[in-house]
């Protein structure tokens, strides 16, 4: 069994997906119109074929106040692995991306957290 599909709920579809594209680097894999909203995911560049990522409208009741619970706690709603934290956070912050915490050390793990301007914060981690 491997992970096929997950999901981050946003605010605004074409706002999610200029940043989950321009600014963070994923590339579009669906596009398919479903009623008012889409089926709009992105996947690595890495990998085109792996795990995909969502980008669900969040219309639902429930979640405005999931995603607010989750943000003023501080819980990022989903993580992105990637090379080296401190650079990431670097060419990210050039972007104008707003962290809500900067790289931390954690043992063998170094993380930050990001706002992805569409409701959610989003973790980005490396190992050594």
């Amino acid at each position: 069994m491997k992970i096929h599909l997950t999901s981050v709920f946003v605010d605004d579809q074409d706002k999610a997906l200029r940043f989950y594209t321009d600014v963070l680097g994923f590339v579009k894999k669906h596009d398919v119109p479903v009623g008012t909203d889409r089926w709009l995911t992105v996947v690595s560049p890495e990998a085109p074929d792996g795990t995909e990522l969502l980008l669900e409208p969040s219309g639902h009741p429930a979640v405005q106040p999931y995603k607010t619970a989750l943000v003023q706690d501080g819980i990022p709603a989903a993580s992105f692995a990637v090379d080296d934290v401190p650079a990431e956070f670097n060419r990210l912050r050039a972007l104008g991306v707003h962290f809500t915490q900067e790289p931390l050390e954690m043992g063998p793990v170094t993380t930050a957290v990001l706002d992805d301007t569409c409701g959610n914060l989003i973790q980005i981690v490396h190992s050594r």
